[in-house]
């Protein structure tokens, strides 16, 4: 069987999920989590992060941007810190045919 692999650049919400488990959003996410983490790690302007990751415009949308770029960044610690665990626990989600 193949496994799902998460779109690269897939339609944000303006909030991340905020729940003690690993939603399905998460799953398609991930690759959009560690390019927040990455931008953290290289301390990026939140604005260009917004724009390059998430495809919300800071100078159109501030407050739009601003919470969720917040809310997915929290979400990407709370994954890598916790959420892994329970993706190792259950497996990554395979195609069914």
């Amino acid at each position: 069987m193949f496994q799902v692999v998460p779109p690269h650049n897939p339609k944000v919400a303006d909030l991340a999920p905020d729940e003690p488990v690993l939603t399905p959003y998460d799953e398609q996410h991930a690759v959009t989590y560690m390019r927040l983490l990455d931008a953290e790690a290289d301390d990026a302007d939140w604005r260009e992060v917004a724009r390059i990751v998430l495809n919300i415009d800071a100078a159109q949308e501030p407050d739009r941007a601003r919470r969720a770029f917040e809310s997915h960044l929290a979400r990407a610690k709370w994954a890598a810190r916790h959420g892994y665990r329970l993706l190792l626990q259950r497996g990554w989600p395979k195609n069914e045919k």
